[in-house]
């Protein structure tokens, strides 16, 4: 299924747990670091450097641009390390979470409850995923290099939902015949 941030953002209940999309539209990248500093922007009052509601966040530390390319590798962070951040997250309206790996019970929960997806990106094709981004700039905290937040741009991005917006977890599922 093709779709965009926008239209999923507003529909998240369109998507189930185990289905393939390709993703297009805009994502900000973000890793752990970028996380604590954007909480703790929220926790004093401040606004972040992007539009919270209805974004799409992507744990992603790009690597720097080849000359005619918009952006280096691109691929997926463990998002275990988001965790303790993601509530906050999804309480200020973030719609769509990218990366690898399985969640906690808690942000499973958070998902859930703030209608969200968790999307997953397969990781060790980082060279791959990154040609489906077609422009990309580095919008908050530079000083982090390539674990800055940025702004891409991107056309058919290949994801799984690993949680849906009921709360179904592709990693909690039984394996056959156990």
């Amino acid at each position: 299924m093709k779709i965009n941030v926008q239209d999923l953002a507003c529909n998240t209940g369109i998507l189930k747990a185990g289905q393939q999309i390709y993703l297009s539209g805009t994502i900000f990248t973000a890793r752990d670091t970028a996380h604590a500093r954007i909480v703790n922007i929220i926790n004093s009052g401040g606004k972040s450097h992007f539009e919270l509601e209805g974004s799409a966040i992507y744990y992603c530390g790009p690597s720097p641009a080849k000359p005619g390319q918009a952006i280096g590798a691109c691929g997926p962070t463990t998002s275990a390390r988001m965790d303790v951040f993601t509530p906050k997250i999804l309480e200020k309206g973030v719609k769509i979470l990218i990366g690898k790996g399985a969640r906690k019970d808690f942000v499973v929960d958070s998902i859930k409850k703030h209608k969200a997806v968790y999307l997953a990106a397969t990781g060790g094709v980082a060279a791959l995923l990154s040609k489906t981004v077609k422009k990309a700039e580095t919008i908050a905290f530079e000083d982090l290099g390539p674990e800055a937040v940025y702004k891409l741009e991107v056309e058919d991005i290949p994801l799984i939902v690993a949680v849906d917006s009921e709360g179904n977890d592709i990693f909690k599922r039984q394996k056959l015949g156990s």
